[in-house]
């Protein structure tokens, strides 16, 4: 197995960048996309590698007099199956299994795939979600349905707004928003019962709880700006939701 076949030139260090974006577009944290990207260039010969990775820039250096090379990451999601799907090529690749022009092929396929599962399972498996979480934060069993209600709501308007409007804060405040309105009402009309716990269950599904994992691991692991900036924006995401709905308390 001739794993050097393009262990010379510029197409090593495209591979291991292509493996660190998908990594960081789906959700990985910045230590295993560095972690990977090592691998991956150590089976491919260039055993002296570079490599600096923080949530939205990805640099990598082949060697100790190659140039660097950088990618900017403009959005993020969750999709955690292409990061298993990059570990996995990792291993084939360190392992011998596959070739690098295969391990290019089967990454380029993973990129332009798309997400794991279509937005409308999203929205439902969003919204029954919401409704268990509703009955778990101790609601009353006919709460159910409006936690479903809001739930899928909430989910629907901010991947919608998120699309139209490149801003993720305010695609939360606004769904958050609308979370406290349709609860309200739904309670006003004798729908649901339990008003705060219908909210809190409808807001989970927007709570950043991946994004703080990967905050806290990444700060363990000794990746401050990372770990800083994750934490950051766990921050905004949580400022957000908790202001949507003090706004609905305060002027309806």
């Amino acid at each position: 197995m001739d794993n050097g076949a393009l262990g010379t030139g510029q197409e090593p260090v495209r591979l291991c960048l292509l493996a660190g974006k998908i990594m960081l577009q789906s959700g990985a944290e910045t230590y295993r996309v560095e972690d990977t990207m090592s691998r991956m260039a150590t089976a491919m010969g260039l055993v002296s590698s570079h490599s600096s990775v923080t949530p939205t820039v990805i640099m990598f250096q082949a060697g100790d007099t190659g140039s660097a090379q950088l990618i900017r990451i403009a959005e993020r999601t969750i999709d955690l199956q292409k990061v298993a799907a990059v570990n996995d090529i990792s291993r084939k690749l360190s392992s011998g299994t596959i070739t690098t022009q295969a391990a290019h092929g089967l990454l380029v396929e993973i990129d332009l795939s798309k997400h794991a599962y279509p937005v409308f399972l999203q929205i439902a498996a969003a919204a029954i979600s919401t409704g268990c979480f509703t009955l778990m934060f101790k609601g009353e069993l006919s709460d159910f349905i409006p936690g479903v209600l809001c739930g899928g709501l909430a989910f629907s308007a901010f991947i919608l707004l998120h699309r139209l409007v490149k801003v993720k804060f305010f695609a939360e405040f606004t769904a958050s928003l609308l979370v406290g309105l349709l609860a309200m009402l739904l309670v006003t009309l004798g729908i649901g019962v339990s008003l705060d716990k219908i909210i809190i269950g409808s807001v989970m599904p927007l709570v950043p709880g991946l994004v703080i994992t990967n905050a806290v691991r990444d700060l363990m692991a000794g990746h401050l700006v990372s770990g800083l900036s994750r934490g950051a924006e766990a921050f905004l995401t949580a400022f957000a939701i908790g202001a949507g709905i003090a706004v609905m308390f305060t002027f309806f």
